[in-house]
């Protein structure tokens, strides 16, 4: 049996050498301890001579055991004993109740690798350095700053996978901490406890973290690495998709004089148009659809007088870019019934609470927005939410539209996180939908969401199928879109256009108000069905032919008379703008030479100075067969007013964000100046919003 004595003398001979470079670090660690902690007790605790935790049990065990045994070969053993205990005190590091960093012993130097991890300065091959040389207490010390990259959209905690690190810190800045002094750490702020990972702005970790002892959860509090003073992170990748088409050509109209086409009244693309531009950048092209940011703005057209639901105005004029052509401006204004004439409605609120709806402009924007609709409805009609993630679910039964309480706290209730789980939604709203529906009633499912389907059903042409299949029971689809950065805007599409509904993007609440409180009856009450545009142009008169915009919405010539083909819908109180741009028989801005083997086109006495025939097909709704409407375009029919040079001016800055090679010469100052020529009375400032969109898409191009 080895005498304790001589084995604690035999391992304080092993101690290392000092090292000078970990002796002055760790005395600048204590006296800016001592400075910020041993000077004044930030928190009120009474005062004990008595060590915290297992150094103070075992001080207060040697003192009783000196009290109570008195013969010698008692105090001989327990001195021993005493000595084996000090020994392992000093070189076992992190033995639980001490702290290492106070006192007459300092711990090994917590080394911050380059990959965020930590290593004592043991592990790294360095001893602690027991002598300490008082010149050192003149230096002073900061303690490092370590940065957190801020982020603005805050992510599920389940999803992140860190919410065990930020409890853990959350916990930590709940309760003081105490040091070896006796004294507590002054009390941290309470941490919010909310489902999605808080932002933290150059948050160190806690003081136990950077002096090298071991905390209570040393993946959660793991220091992390400083960056370079210019380092800028990475913005995250974009996952958007967008419905588009390649411009159209220029058509020859001996070849081809037929152009048919579907209406379009969405207005989702002037939306994206707008947001990429108030955000400092010019919009992907492929996110411009010209006929929807000419279709945002409402028009003062004349509306219907006769049998039909809607009104046909034709305009032709001079082209604003090209003096040697003309445009075919054609406008459909849509008739507004009595509010008290439509019928009871039954709304389904389809809402996207997948993860990546985790965003400022995602589910806490569409809540809002919804809350702002709920009054425009009436008291019989109703109301019910589904909300869909890594599965889908009832939020709220049909519910009376008057008991509101009830429906914003079922909105309250609905939270991001998990998959997202489109077609199982669709399918769960769609049989709510179908349950709701009552004789004469109107059901409609109104999608919010950012279009990000990963779960179910992933490509548009299935979805189509899918939704196609629902149609036909009189429930229609609209989509409402919010954020950016992942939306998918072809899925948007799909489902809107072929569930009959309307596509939409709200990134404000002023837009949410225009797209469901402003136009809400247009959206949800169709007055026109199925309304298919065809133009058959006079080759006696029109060489060529370009339809501006539409080329999603393009359809076969023999589409036309058949009424199977889906086309799109106008609403109550709706406007349908389409621009041709023609060039005259004879002018100099003919494109394509003409054919050595082609035949020469005679003038038709029917059709003399006729530029072309339109005719419109629509079927009323709830209708299956057609009707059919009929009007010459004569060259200088109508007057350009105000009307039609704005819709032109959109049309022509929807051309220069899209990189158009045939506007020549033309650019973001003259189509500013047309606007603002167009912008007429412009009640709620949608066309001077236009004016500065333009002004700064100028600035950004150059």
């Amino acid at each position: 049996m080895t005498d304790p004595l001589d084995d604690l003398k035999t391992a304080l001979k092993g101690a290392p050498a000092p090292d000078s470079a970990s002796k002055a670090a760790h005395l600048r660690a204590a006296m800016a301890e001592f400075d910020g902690v041993a000077q004044g007790n930030a928190d009120a605790l009474r005062q004990t001579s008595e060590a915290p935790g297992l150094a103070g049990r075992i001080g207060r065990g040697i003192s009783d055991m000196f009290d109570k045994l008195t013969s010698k070969a008692g105090l001989t053993a327990t001195s021993g004993i005493v000595a084996v205990a000090v020994a392992a005190v000093v070189f076992v590091p992190g033995l639980p109740g001490f702290d290492q960093g106070t006192g007459g012993v300092t711990a090994p130097e917590a080394e911050v690798s380059e990959f965020g991890g930590t290593r004592s300065a043991a592990q790294a091959g360095e001893a602690p350095d027991l002598n300490m040389s008082k010149a050192a207490h003149a230096e002073s010390v900061s303690e490092p700053e370590v940065i957190v990259a801020e982020t603005e959209d805050a992510a599920p905690v389940e999803e992140a996978g860190g919410g065990e690190g930020l409890a853990a810190i959350a916990d930590l800045a709940e309760a003081p901490a105490v040091t070896g002094r006796g004294r507590p750490e002054p009390l941290a702020a309470p941490a919010p406890r909310v489902s999605a990972a808080p932002k933290l702005r150059n948050q160190a970790p806690p003081r136990d973290a950077l002096r090298g002892g071991a905390p209570s959860n040393t993946s959660a509090l793991r220091p992390l690495p400083v960056p370079p003073a210019d380092s800028i992170a990475p913005a995250a990748p974009e996952t958007e998709a967008f419905a588009n088409e390649a411009p159209n050509p220029v058509k020859v109209t001996v070849e081809e004089p037929v152009s048919t086409f579907s209406i379009d009244v969405d207005t989702a693309s002037y939306t994206v148009v707008r947001q990429s531009i108030m955000s400092g950048r010019l919009p992907p092209k492929e996110a411009v659809r010209v006929e929807e940011m000419v279709n945002y703005f409402p028009y003062d057209y004349a509306g219907p007088e006769g049998e039909h639901p809607f009104a046909q105005n034709v305009t032709v004029m001079q082209t604003p870019w090209n003096a040697d052509t003309q445009l075919v401006h054609v406008a459909l204004q849509g008739e507004m019934p009595a509010l008290e004439d439509r019928p009871p409605l039954n709304l389904v609120f389809l809402i996207d609470s997948s993860g990546s709806m985790n965003s400022r402009d995602k589910l806490p924007l569409l809540k809002q927005s919804l809350r702002l609709m709920l009054p425009e409805l009436r008291p019989e009609d109703q109301v019910a939410i589904v909300a869909y993630a890594g599965s889908s679910g009832l939020i709220l039964p049909p519910t009376a539209a008057g008991e509101r309480s009830t429906i914003l706290a079922a909105l309250d209730r609905i939270s991001a996180g998990g998959s997202t789980a489109g077609q199982a939604g669709l399918q769960q709203a769609y049989a709510v939908a179908e349950e709701m529906t009552g004789e004469g009633e109107v059901s409609r499912v109104l999608l919010a969401t950012d279009g990000d389907f990963n779960v179910g059903l992933q490509d548009p042409d299935a979805l189509k199928e899918f939704i196609a299949e629902k149609r036909d029971s009189g429930t229609y689809l609209s989509v409402l879109g919010f954020g950016r950065g992942n939306l998918d805007d072809a899925t948007m599409q799909a489902l809107a256009q072929n569930g009959n509904g309307q596509a939409g993007y709200i990134d404000t609440l002023s837009e949410a108000r225009k797209v469901l409180v402003d136009q809400l009856t247009g959206a949800l009450f169709p007055i026109a069905g199925d309304v298919k545009v065809q133009v058959e142009f006079n080759p006696a008169e029109v060489a060529e032919y370009r339809l501006i915009g539409y080329e999603t919405r393009a359809l076969k010539r023999e589409d036309f008379n058949n009424d199977k083909v889906d086309a799109g819908d106008i609403g109550a109180g709706h406007s349908v703008t389409a621009l041709y741009e023609v060039t005259p028989v004879g002018s100099p801005a003919i494109l394509n030479d003409p054919l050595r083997y082609g035949q020469a086109v005679a003038a038709s006495e029917a059709g003399a100075g006729e530029l072309g025939f339109l005719r419109l097909r629509y079927k009323e709704p709830g209708e299956e067969t057609s009707q059919l409407i009929e009007t010459p375009i004569a060259s200088g029919l109508g007057t350009p007013d105000t009307e039609v040079r704005f819709s032109a001016a959109i049309a022509g800055f929807g051309q220069l964000l899209r990189g158009s090679d045939y506007l020549r010469d033309w650019g973001y100052a003259e189509a500013i100046a047309l606007a603002t020529e167009g912008r007429g009375a412009d009640a709620f400032g949608y066309r001077a919003e236009a004016i500065q969109l333009m002004r700064l898409a100028e600035a950004l191009a150059k």
